[in-house]
């Protein structure tokens, strides 16, 4: 498998994001790059402290924010805008309003028996502009199964981009991870690769390079990987998306398409049967 332009077009502005000029151009460019998009930088450093303009976008909060402590709570686990949500039926779900796509093909091979507790249950996607912080939290307490990456291409995700091209999260390279909650409900955390650098961490699985490794891996843990609500498990660099899949009944969610949410900010519940 060769690497698509989005992919190359990615490395090489990976490269540029990554490089630290000297401090006073650094300092031109991190300015000009948070006035230009707007960047709320009330909760981190102050833009002149970050000696890239990736480690400006990877940035992390200064301060952690509370984490509400009911055991059935979902918070967002990211800062973002809501641009589907809904039920699955019949194997499909949204990108958008009115693009459907397969969540069998979304989930991929290895995920094809699982992918049938879907039937029914929820999905949601939470779309990551260049202006949002740009970390994932856990949004609720869940024990890692097992994770799947699918090398891909790097369209952008923007709203106008999922408006026109099918299929563009099973395209796009991205991260799968399956959950379990507490009441033992399946999820699918799906990390949707984007255009510039599309790089996505999973501090829990170093052996996952994206954008440069070209082969599928998929692994399962014996050993279990548990995660608290609000812990952070990765960031991607540069903007992004994150679609949550979950078992028919897991869950209600109190938000609605079109809907700005915020990291640590309760968003649904889980349900107990």
């Amino acid at each position: 498998m060769k690497k698509h332009y989005s992919s190359l077009f990615s490395s090489l502005f990976g490269k540029f994001a990554s490089k630290e000029f000297p401090s006073f151009l650094q300092n031109i460019i991190n300015s000009a790059y948070v006035k230009f998009l707007g960047l709320d930088m009330s909760r981190f450093r102050a833009p002149s402290e970050y000696k890239s303009l990736k480690e400006l976008f990877i940035r992390k909060l200064e301060k952690e924010l509370p984490i509400d402590a009911r055991v059935d709570s979902i918070i967002s686990p990211c800062d973002s805008k809501i641009v589907a949500l809904g039920k699955i039926e019949k194997n499909q779900a949204y990108q958008i309003k009115g693009m459907e796509y397969n969540t069998k093909l979304l989930l991929g091979y290895e995920y094809e028996q699982k992918a049938s507790l879907l039937e029914g249950g929820a999905f949601c996607n939470f779309y990551l502009s260049p202006k949002d912080y740009h970390r994932y939290h856990a949004p609720f307490d869940v024990e890692v199964k097992s994770l799947l990456y699918i090398p891909g291409k790097l369209y952008p995700v923007n709203i106008p981009f999922l408006k026109k091209k099918p299929n563009l999260y099973i395209e796009n390279e991205r991260v799968i991870i399956e959950v379990v909650d507490r009441f033992e409900h399946t999820h699918f955390i799906v990390l949707v690769g984007a255009l510039n650098v599309g790089k996505m961490h999973v501090l829990f699985e170093k052996r996952v390079h994206t954008n440069a490794h070209l082969k599928r891996a998929f692994y399962e843990y014996q050993e279990p990987i548990k995660l608290k609500k609000g812990e952070l498990f990765g960031w991607f660099e540069m903007g992004s998306t994150i679609v949550m899949l979950s078992q028919k009944d897991a869950l209600k969610y109190h938000i609605k398409v079109g809907q700005k949410v915020a990291f640590a900010q309760v968003i649904g519940e889980l349900n107990d049967y």
